[in-house]
């Protein structure tokens, strides 16, 4: 069974670069325990486009499914989980936008070894 991968395309205002990366480091870990997870990277756009990428790869649909399901949902719910101060104002999202794409892989490469 091949690897899915999950591309969300996130807009992101100029001032709220910064935002979204800092949230992003503050949850670190928080995805690399789940089951099925291999692999994550938040990419910023260099030139030409406003839109971050969050790259996450999965063994299978499934396991991303029980991650949107349990700890992703839990996580974006209410803000009342640890480092949140006890469940104030939820932040305003620094994203004005959101797109996912779906994909398996079905050829990959790794470096040449000397």
């Amino acid at each position: 069974m091949p690897s899915v991968v999950k591309i969300n395309a996130l807009t992101v205002p100029a001032d709220q670069r910064e935002v979204l990366e800092q949230r992003f480091a503050s949850r670190a870990g928080a995805v690399e325990g789940s089951d099925g997870f291999e692999w994550f990277e938040l990419l910023r756009p260099i030139e030409g486009t406003d839109q971050y990428l969050v790259y996450t790869r999965w063994r299978s649909e499934e396991d991303f499914q029980a991650w949107m399901e349990g700890p992703m949902k839990a996580a974006h719910q209410g803000g009342a989980g640890a480092g949140a101060g006890g469940g104030g104002e939820r932040p305003k999202p620094a994203a004005s936008g959101s797109q996912v794409w779906s994909f398996e892989v079905v050829q990959q490469a790794a470096p040449k070894q000397a």
